[in-house]
């Protein structure tokens, strides 16, 4: 069966609130529509998964923040990944965090990770220590928006030296401590093409920190662009991954050159979703599936509404056929 088209999230997203309001709550669902257009309650099944934005979707219209957060929530995302260089010049403009906040509140979007770079693991201690101040004021900036996550890339390692695995335990080890007191955890990201490439590098690094709230971010592509083998899926604690990036990649392209822009819709390339999404839901995943796409194509030939429907259809189609929804 098929889900709500866009036009329709608007309503249906006014609708979960007002239960919400009332004491009741709802399962994730995917609707069915009839022909002809009537809709009927014909089956029902549970989506496990949220369908979430990350806002580099539609980072070619450079538009403010106010306005991605709104147009999410019109094409029935139900959360969000913002990005703190676009939150950071939404306040030097003038605007105000807090404001966000309630719009993000009003708006029924979860904040679901906040997307920053620092480069707080380094083999230089300079570096790092530099790396681990900018992510305290990423940290406050995430907590003063309501959100609880925030990417923690490898930027800053220049070489990754597996005899200095200890070390880059503890430099995660100290950011985890450090967004406790701002009630955010910093999730260790795998980038296909950097020095965290490859799964046992950041399992390795997350393992073997002192603390006992290590999280991943990870993403379907960049798993890809680094030889992993998607089976190894299989050996995680699905909880352990609040947010995994969904996005597809071409079959015609190499994964030692492939790149952020080849990124396609989910559905129009060659990910074999039919088998990494039910290993996910197996290993205990039970975040956010979360749109993150580069694609210079879909901002010159559509809308920011047209990529974010179309963008929603689609994760839903491959979500639902892959968990045997519809």
């Amino acid at each position: 069966m098929n889900s709500l088209p866009g036009s329709q999230s608007s309503s249906r997203r006014t609708f979960l609130r007002n239960m919400t309001a009332l004491g009741m709550t709802l399962p994730f669902t995917s609707c069915a529509v009839a022909p002809g257009g009537d809709e009927k309650a014909q089956t029902e099944k549970k989506r496990p998964f949220r369908i979430s934005i990350n806002v580099s979707t539609l980072s070619g219209f450079n538009l403010p923040v106010p306005r991605q957060i709104k147009l999410s929530a019109a094409a029935g995302f139900e959360g969000i990944e913002l990005w703190t260089s676009d939150v950071y010049r939404y306040v030097q403009d003038g605007g105000d965090a807090g404001d966000l906040k309630t719009l993000l509140d009003d708006s029924g979007l979860i904040l679901e990770n906040i997307i920053a770079f620092s480069n707080w693991l380094s083999n230089d201690a300079q570096t790092s220590a530099q790396g681990m101040e900018q992510m305290r004021k990423d940290m406050a900036l995430t907590a003063q928006l309501g959100g609880h996550h925030i990417a923690a890339t490898g930027g800053g390692l220049d070489t990754f030296l597996p005899d200095k695995l200890e070390l880059y335990g503890r430099q995660y080890a100290e950011i985890v401590r450090m967004g406790r007191s701002f009630g955010v955890t910093p999730l260790l990201e795998l980038w296909g093409h950097g020095t965290l490439n490859k799964l046992w590098k950041v399992l390795a690094i997350a393992s073997g920190a002192p603390c006992p709230d290590a999280q991943l971010l990870l993403d379907f592509y960049h798993l890809h662009a680094g030889g992993n083998p998607f089976g190894a899926l299989s050996l995680l604690n699905g909880a352990c991954l609040p947010v995994f990036h969904i996005n597809d990649y071409p079959g015609d392209i190499p994964a030692e050159t492939v790149r952020d822009s080849d990124r396609v819709y989910p559905g129009d390339g060659i990910c074999p979703f039919d088998e990494v999404i039910p290993t996910l839901y197996r290993a205990g995943f039970r975040g956010a599936l979360s749109l993150e796409l580069f694609n210079a194509s879909y901002w010159n030939g559509g809308t920011p509404q047209q990529v974010l429907d179309t963008g929603f259809g689609k994760t839903a189609a491959v979500i639902d056929k892959a968990l045997a929804l519809r």
